[in-house]
């Protein structure tokens, strides 16, 4: 069946999602801060046999509306689920990656009725408080930041092959990822606000998340955000969480070691996507 592509009214914004379809189980796939829905095509290809994933362009990202202002989890929550409503599903599974899994994981809490279970690839570790005024935080996130601006100062090409000459990526992840950096409206930005993260009471959302849940987590040395402190942390607060690491991989965990992570991705939908 070939996949198809549409948009749908949700918390006051147009959203562009793209779906493979099917009478099977709903995946929603959320995806990080510059990328957008087709980043997802390696893991829908693997996975569009057994569900029905839905690759969402958030707000700012891909053919979705780009608002001044609305970037923060709240915002993205309040998408997903004007996005379900908007599509009839029914407890939808939830998998997101960075931004993403910080939507997911603000969704279940916020939402408790939207998603019947969520998978978190490597979220910011908000439900560890910062320390105030904390410097090297504030100097990371202006860091980002000017990653995210500078990507708009460089060609497809030039992306691709420099991304290529960085990582192991196949050329299926590399030409959305690249196709994503160029058309990613500069209000997206706005995420790496310093209070953007704090416009969520994340210890009082936690706790409303009755649905299953997975974290994947990576190498910190390898650029990974999550650790296996704060993955117990998140652990202590989420009794439902399950965690799982994944060896020789860094933020973008299934670009990394797409086959490990299809592995513990497809056992814990095979338990609780419905």
């Amino acid at each position: 069946m070939a996949w198809q592509s549409n948009t749908v009214e949700a918390n006051g914004i147009k959203l562009h999602y793209t779906r493979t379809g099917g009478d099977k189980p709903v995946v929603i796939l959320a995806h990080g801060v510059t990328d957008s829905g087709l980043c997802w095509a390696p893991v829908a290809k693997a996975l569009e046999a057994d569900y029905d994933l839905i690759m969402v362009d958030a707000r700012g990202h891909g053919f979705s509306d780009a608002p001044e202002n609305g970037y923060s989890p709240d915002y993205h929550a309040a998408d997903i689920d004007g996005l379900i409503k908007a599509l009839g599903l029914q407890k939808p599974a939830i998998l997101g990656h960075s931004m993403g899994a910080a939507t997911s994981l603000a969704l279940a809490g916020l939402y408790p009725d939207a998603v019947g279970a969520i998978l978190l690839e490597d979220p910011p570790a908000w439900w560890i408080p910062a320390e105030p005024n904390e410097d090297e935080g504030q100097k990371r996130i202006a860091g980002m930041r000017e990653w995210a601006a500078s990507l708009k100062q460089k060609t497809r090409e030039q992306l691709i092959e420099e991304e290529r000459a960085r990582t192991n990526w196949s050329d299926d992840e590399l030409e959305p990822w690249a196709d994503a950096k160029l058309n990613f409206s500069e209000n997206v930005l706005r995420v790496f606000g310093a209070s953007n993260a704090a416009q969520v009471d994340w210890a009082g959302v936690i706790k409303k998340i009755k649905v299953p849940a997975l974290l994947i987590y990576a190498d910190r040395d390898k650029g990974g955000i999550v650790d296996a402190e704060s993955a117990q942390k998140l652990a202590e607060m989420l009794p439902s969480l399950q965690t799982a690491h994944i060896a020789n991989a860094g933020h973008s965990i299934r670009r990394d070691q797409l086959d490990a992570y299809l592995k513990v991705v497809r056992a814990f939908l095979q338990e609780h996507a419905r």
